[in-house]
């Protein structure tokens, strides 16, 4: 029986549906092991994989002698800052239609900031990539991912920095990132962000400034997000250690 990673992805997203809206929608607990394994067509330990994944991030609850108890209140959140998820789909779940207005790619060097995130030189060359999303055509994210020109490897079209950012990353830098640090803030919009965003100087924006890293712990790439307030709602997990 085949075990690949994608695989385990695409149940664990069926099952995320299943509880959500689907089979198990009005159900307290998930069936055993065992019956849901057989369910799904696949092994026990591949379920247990995928079901240790939904509850490091608060979906279900496994307790001894009870079961695989289904955590709505979790499930029902529309974004979580804790879960890394792609724009579009970010803006999906909140039950609206997202676009890119607009990718903008600029060559320039790093500032001592940019530098100090990227464990690279002042003055390094790098590849901004600035993109505007919207959502039902209001403004809505804006973003702005670097990259040291070093790491990019082929030419990439516009299309493909269209794409998600991970998307470039893999086929023209081949770094995959593992995971990120993100400082949280508000913001206000200065001229260049209202003009951008279509929204009046000094309005209230969520910044989160972000580096991320790869498996051996090595910086990859860092971004600078803007949210407008009242599109998306935010929400974090946290578990009572």
């Amino acid at each position: 029986m085949s075990e690949h990673p994608a695989q385990s992805k695409t149940i664990r997203a069926q099952l995320l549906s299943d509880m959500k809206d689907g089979e198990y929608a009005d159900s307290e607990r998930l069936p055993r092991e065992s019956i849901l394994a057989e369910k799904m067509g696949i092994s026990r330990t591949q379920l247990r994989d995928i079901l240790a994944s939904l509850e490091r991030e608060g979906f279900i609850t496994r307790r001894h002698g009870v079961g695989t108890i289904i955590n709505r209140q979790v499930l029902n959140v529309q974004t979580r800052m804790d879960i890394e998820v792609e724009f579009m789909d970010m803006i999906r779940q909140s039950g609206k239609t997202p676009a890119v207005a607009f990718v903008r790619v600029s060559d320039g060097t790093a500032s001592a900031k940019i530098a100090d995130q990227l464990k690279i030189a002042e003055g390094t060359p790098i590849v901004r990539v600035s993109r505007l999303v919207t959502a039902d055509d209001v403004p809505a994210i804006y973003c702005e991912d670097v990259v040291a020109r070093e790491l990019v490897r082929g030419t990439a079209t516009i299309k493909d920095y269209k794409l998600p950012f991970f998307h470039f990353l893999r086929q023209f830098c081949h770094v995959v990132p593992y995971l990120d640090l993100t400082d949280v803030r508000p913001a206000a919009a200065d001229a260049a962000l209202s003009e951008i965003m279509k929204v009046p100087m000094g309005t209230p924006l969520l910044n989160m400034d972000e580096v991320d890293y790869d498996m051996d712990g090595n910086p990859v790439f860092c971004s600078n997000e803007y949210y407008v307030d009242g599109i998306i709602r935010h929400t974090v997990m946290r578990k009572k250690l």
